[in-house]
């Protein structure tokens, strides 16, 4: 995987193209994290949801809905929102490493895995989905 600086960032668009946003690959405590900056704020992600992400939608192997969510809301079962928060994908937990800024993964994450070429998403105003590509 191309892995970009913060003086070189991934510019992205959330799936409805509303709106604007970075992401990066940086070290963090001796990690590789995905920095993730929505104007002022800075989100993290554990670097392994990339990969994480793309073997569960190929073992998935049809369209799944994003279902996007602050961390403070529930996500809706079987979105990409709620794979990333699940005691049962990977890394038993969430991907998203800063507290009160964890969720949204299925915002986020999806339009960087359809700029690496591993997925494809729909881009409507609500309701979106990926599927391994």
């Amino acid at each position: 995987m191309e892995k970009r600086s913060k003086d070189k960032p991934w510019k992205l668009k959330t799936p409805p193209g509303t709106s604007e946003y970075t992401m990066h690959v940086e070290e963090k405590d001796g990690k590789e994290v995905l920095v993730c900056t929505v104007g002022k704020t800075v989100l993290l992600y554990d670097i392994r949801c990339i990969n994480d992400l793309h073997a569960m939608l190929k073992k998935h192997g049809d369209w799944m809905e994003l279902g996007g969510a602050d961390e403070q809301k529930p996500a809706k079962e079987g979105t990409v929102e709620a794979w990333g928060r699940s005691e049962k994908n990977p890394v038993k937990g969430w991907y998203g490493l800063k507290k009160g800024l964890r969720g949204r993964f299925g915002v986020y994450l999806p339009p960087l895995m359809e700029a690496l070429g591993l997925a494809e998403l729909t881009h409507e105003a609500k309701g979106n989905k990926m599927r391994v590509k």
